[in-house]
Formats: structure tokens, C-alpha cells, sequence
């Protein structure tokens, strides 16, 4: 590795990497042991995250933040409940560091298992959410990395809490506290963050599209892409009318602000007579505003126009983009035109035409007769997650404890050269 200046960032980067060394070795229960003291530090710490919490949401509606933002920005004791609950669910999930993935021996006699180990300094720069930090922090743990969270100044004040309970849950067991690392600073730490080849391994970037685009285009460590969510539902002809309102309704207003919420309704013709005045009644009583074309603005006079771009769009708030299509090819190539390639959903009692979405649609989540909500590591079963990747190398979708592991190989043999 080439030698670096001795910056503020480079010096914690350094001390992240000799944490990341410690972890890589530790034993489960070491490990979970920590997880659960972390857990408890941030539950007694709660009242000073709330409070820490309660400066930056102040300042971000002073400063004319959007609603979208401030929901993700925004903490309360549930929402402080469950990043306890996360850390602690991730400490009885089982460990995939040393795991074989597969073993096998050569003619020669030389045995050969491929192991999962993990990354060693992970670096990831997100926007808002401080349920983030814990949640990265615990999952990077778990799986022997070392963090270095970039969170955004947003919610510096709400960061620096949460860490700051995190290191001392780690150092109540005696590990290095530096496992868990807040970067601060300008903008020019976030470019030394994406430029320490040779102490940060990999690079996540968690937040809108201006954010992962700057981070993919920008960095040369390597980057996981995580992407933004312009979701699609697709009610077919054959759906169950009942249930494709029970499912929109969920998708779009369960919580609008968050990549797997809904933002593009597609309806087959043939029933949109009757399921889109259906809709918008629905709708229109959770306070969405639908936003459609011409195929659409027809069918209801509360539908807005739509200008072309909203087809693109991830509104993260309560607006829904909307249009009428001829059938399934017709909703495929809306979805292959529009598609951020996160969660596509489509709505039928038809066998072939659910096999022919699943298997045409290139998403990271494709999903029949439920709500993209779903969509989620913890929903996965994963315990927390470091976000829902959209690329297609190493990790797609939810990215929980194998995602944040790479592997090697261990070659054993008794004395065998090669010929």
C-alpha cells in the first residue's frame, strides 16, 4: 500500500483496520456478547439519542428539509426500540465468518475448501436514517468487519449519540472500540473515504441517487451499489380486486418515505373501468395524490396530469405516478423503460403471466400478490441490513451477514507439487 498523509481521517482509518485484524478472529460468542452490551448501551443511552435526535430535526425544518427527509431523519422510542431489538436479533444469527461454501479434494490429494472471511474495513456513507448507524454497525460486527459510517451532517448530533453508546458497549467487553468509527468533516473526508485504497475494502453507499451516483462514479475503492426505488405494481386482469387495493394501499402509505414504497400503479385495461375509481377512492382517503397520463386522467377526475419524468421518479412521499396498459407486454417494457430494478410487484390469479413477470422483470425483488414493504432485511429474516442492493456482482437485494463476507480459499495438502 502506498504510504498517505497522516490526516485526521487517514489516522482513523488506520485504527479502524488494526479493530477489523482483532475482529476477523474473534469467536461468536465474543462477538455476540458485544452485540448485546451494545444493545444495552443504546437503550439506556435513549433518552440522549431522542434528545441528540430531537436538535437535528429541528434544524432540518428550519432549513426547509422535506417531509420524505425528516421522516427518515426522525427518531422516537419505537423507532429507538427496534434498533435495540436489531442488534440484539443479530447476535442470535448464526455467524457466517469461517463457514465452508463448498470443500473438496484434487487427484492429486490436495484438499480444498472455499471460506467465508470478512471484507475488514467497510466503509459506508448514507443520508439521514441514524437507525442506520446501529444497524450497520451491529451487522459489520457480526460479520468481523470493521465500520467507518459517513453519516450525513443531518443528523450528526443523532450519530455521535448512537456511537457513542456502541463504543462503549464494545469497550464493557474489552474490544477495540474502534470497530465502530463516525466519520466527520467536510466533503473532502467523504472524497478520502472513497480514494484509501488499502484501508477501506469496500465502500457502501446508502441514500438518494445523487448520493450513490457521486459515490459510484467517484470512488476507487470498490463500491456495493445500492439503489434508489421506483417501484412498480402491476394489477392484472385476473387479480383479486380486494387485494390489489389492500396491497397498493400498504405499499404506497404504510411508510412512503423508505426505497421499497410504491411509486408507479400499472392497470391492465380491461378492468380499469372498474378497479381504478376503486383505487382512487382508496387512495384519495389515505391522502395520496395520483399523478397520471392520458390513458388514466379519464377514468377519474381526481388524477392529476403527469409530466414524463414522474414515470422516473422516487417520490418518497404521498404521490403515486399512474397509467392504464394493454396488458402484460405493455406493463413489462413500462417496467424495463422505468424500472430502478429494487422491487416490481404484480397483482394476478394467473399462473403463466405470474411466471412470465417473475422471470422477465430484472429487479433485485420480484414479487406476486404481496406488498413490496416486504422487501427488507428483517423481513428476509436477515436481522437488520446494510441496505438492498440493486447491482448485480457479489450481493443483490437485501444485504445482511453473508453479503457482508467475501471468501478464500485454503489449500491443504501432504508434501504435493504440481507436475
Amino acid at each position: 500500500m502506498a504510504a498517505m498523509s497522516q490526516t485526521p481521517f487517514i489516522a482513523q482509518a488506520t485504527a479502524a483496520r488494526t479493530a477489523a485484524r482483532e475482529l476477523a478472529t474473534l469467536p461468536r460468542g465474543r462477538k455476540d456478547a458485544a452485540l448485546h452490551a451494545m444493545a444495552d448501551a443504546l437503550a439506556s443511552a435513549a433518552g440522549d439519542v431522542l434528545a441528540a435526535n430531537a436538535v437535528d430535526v429541528e434544524t432540518a425544518r428550519a432549513e426547509g428539509t422535506s417531509q420524505a427527509m425528516i421522516d427518515r431523519l426522525c427518531l422516537d422510542t419505537p423507532r429507538v426500540d427496534g434498533m435495540v431489538q436489531g442488534l440484539r436479533d443479530l447476535a442470535g444469527l448464526a455467524d457466517p465468518v469461517g463457514d465452508v461454501v463448498r470443500g473438496f479434494t484434487t487427484a492429486a490429494g490436495v484438499r480444498i475448501s472455499q471460506v467465508r472471511v470478512p471484507f475488514g474495513v467497510v466503509g459506508i456513507i448514507y443520508e439521514a436514517r441514524p437507525n442506520v448507524t446501529a444497524d450497520a454497525a451491529g451487522i459489520c460486527l457480526k460479520s468481523g468487519n470493521a465500520a467507518l459510517l459517513r453519516g450525513s451532517s443531518s443528523a450528526v448530533n443523532s450519530n455521535r449519540a448512537v456511537v457513542k453508546a456502541l463504543r462503549s458497549g464494545l469497550e464493557e467487553q474489552g474490544l477495540n472500540p474502534d470497530a465502530v468509527c463516525l466519520v466527520e468533516g467536510d466533503r473532502t473526508v467523504t472524497q478520502e473515504m472513497m480514494t484509501a485504497r488499502g484501508l477501506v475494502d469496500v465502500l457502501i453507499p446508502r441514500g438518494g441517487a445523487g448520493l450513490i451516483n457521486a459515490v459510484v462514479t467517484g470512488a476507487s475503492v470498490p463500491v456495493i451499489e445500492t439503489g434508489t426505488g421506483n417501484c412498480h405494481l402491476f394489477v392484472d386482469r385476473s387479480a383479486d380486486q380486494e387485494m390489489a387495493l389492500q396491497i397498493m394501499l400498504n405499499a404506497k402509505t404504510q411508510r412512503p418515505s423508505v426505497c421499497n414504497a410504491l411509486e408507479t400503479l400499472l392497470v391492465h385495461r380491461e378492468i380499469a373501468e372498474d378497479f381504478v375509481p376503486k383505487a382512487m377512492a382508496a387512495l384519495g382517503e389515505a391522502g395520496v395524490t395520483v399523478h397520471g397520463d392520458e390513458s388514466i386522467q379519464g377514468l377519474d377526475g381526481r388524477i392529476v396530469p403527469a409530466t414524463p419524468t414522474e414515470f422516473d421518479a422516487e417520490y418518497l412521499s404521498l404521490d403515486l405516478a399512474a397509467r392504464v396498459v394493454e396488458g402484460l407486454e405493455e406493463a413489462l417494457e413500462h417496467i424495463r423503460t422505468h424500472t430502478s430494478g429494487h422491487s416490481e410487484t404484480i397483482i394476478t390469479n394467473d399462473l403463466v403471466t405470474a411466471n412470465r413477470f417473475t422471470a422477465e422483470v430484472d429487479a433485485a425483488a420480484v414479487l406476486v400478490n404481496a406488498s413490496s414493504r416486504f422487501v427488507d432485511g428483517g423481513e428476509f429474516g436477515f436481522g437488520a441490513e446494510i441496505g438492498i442492493s440493486t447491482q448485480k456482482l457479489h450481493a443483490r437485494g437485501p444485504m445482511g451477514l453473508l453479503e457482508m463476507t467475501s471468501t478464500k480459499y485454503v489449500v491443504v495438502g501432504v508434501g504435493q507439487i504440481r507436475g
